[in-house]
């Protein structure tokens, strides 16, 4: 049996900036137009947080089902290794997103009931991502996903339901943000792609190819920043997030140098650092907007 340890290590905490960072960002631009509603924010974290632990413990298992985890290098994972039974990882899953799900039921109550309709199709997304008989995230499409629900959807449904619309410079924190948790994704899949192209997982850095998914992850870093620097047309506070970017350097030479395995298991790390230091201070940035 897998000791609560290992299960912490499965629930992949180092992709947690994907989770906490949309909801700061959300809840900084709220400030800024004085609707800041903090237990709404907490609210909002702790979907974001289940959501992306459930999705973690859901990709687990069915990777680990179909053998697609076999012989890869980086976090551990309980399927795969036989550390933990599929049915308690699928377990596991689903309760992260019954926790998702009430925490979001309640946050639509005291906001749009619409809300309800974005939480279903978020779990789902998360479920199908590799689950089920045709998983997207086999056809390429894992970054448009993360974009869209960790970056759209996260920011702007923190903004949401504190000051009850989305400016526009709430739909450029929600690009900004969702870049930076694409290039998350992209370094995850470069450290995966020889795995992954001899099993069959049709990943975005499998069909680019190793020379083209590093150019895209550095792409995604700058259009993190780029997107960033498009809402200081509203605060020059905003520019603060500059003050991340040396961050930025290390795992994009990291990358560019064409370093594989081990080494990119440190560039994820730097990665997220990095998304840590820009999303606090780009939240700080907006607030004071």
């Amino acid at each position: 049996m897998a000791t609560v340890s290992q299960w912490v290590a499965g629930a992949r905490p180092r992709t947690l900036p994907n989770s906490v960072v949309p909801v700061a960002v959300g809840t900084g631009v709220a400030f800024g137009l004085g609707a800041a509603v903090w237990w709404k924010a907490l609210l909002a974290l702790l979907v974001a947080v289940a959501l992306q632990v459930g999705v973690n413990y859901a990709n687990d298992y069915s990777d680990g089902v179909r053998g697609t985890d076999e012989n890869r290098v980086g976090p551990l994972r309980l399927t795969g290794t036989r550390l933990a039974a599929p049915r308690r990882v699928f377990a596991a899953a689903w309760a992260c997103f019954a926790v998702a799900a009430v925490v979001g039921l309640v946050l639509a109550a005291v906001s749009s009931w619409w809300l309800l309709l974005v939480g279903a199709v978020a779990i789902a997304a998360a479920w199908f991502y590799t689950g089920g008989s045709n998983p997207y995230g086999y056809r390429a499409l894992g970054e448009v996903s993360v974009f869209v629900f960790f970056g759209l959807v996260a920011v702007a449904g923190t903004v949401f339901v504190q000051a009850g619309s989305v400016p526009w410079r709430g739909w450029a924190a929600a690009a900004a943000v969702g870049a930076l948790s694409c290039s998350m994704l992209v370094v995850n899949n470069i450290r995966d792609l020889p795995t992954d192209a001899v099993s069959g997982k049709r990943t975005l850095a499998v069909v680019l190819g190793d020379r083209r998914a590093r150019l895209l992850f550095v792409g995604c870093v700058v259009g993190a920043f780029a997107a960033a620097l498009a809402a200081a047309a509203g605060s020059w506070w905003v520019l603060l997030v500059l003050l991340a970017a040396p961050l930025a350097v290390r795992p994009c030479a990291r990358v560019l140098r064409g370093e594989v395995g081990a080494d990119l298991v440190r560039g994820l790390g730097e990665t997220g650092r990095l998304q840590l230091v820009f999303g606090a201070l780009f939240t700080v940035g907006l607030a004071l907007g």
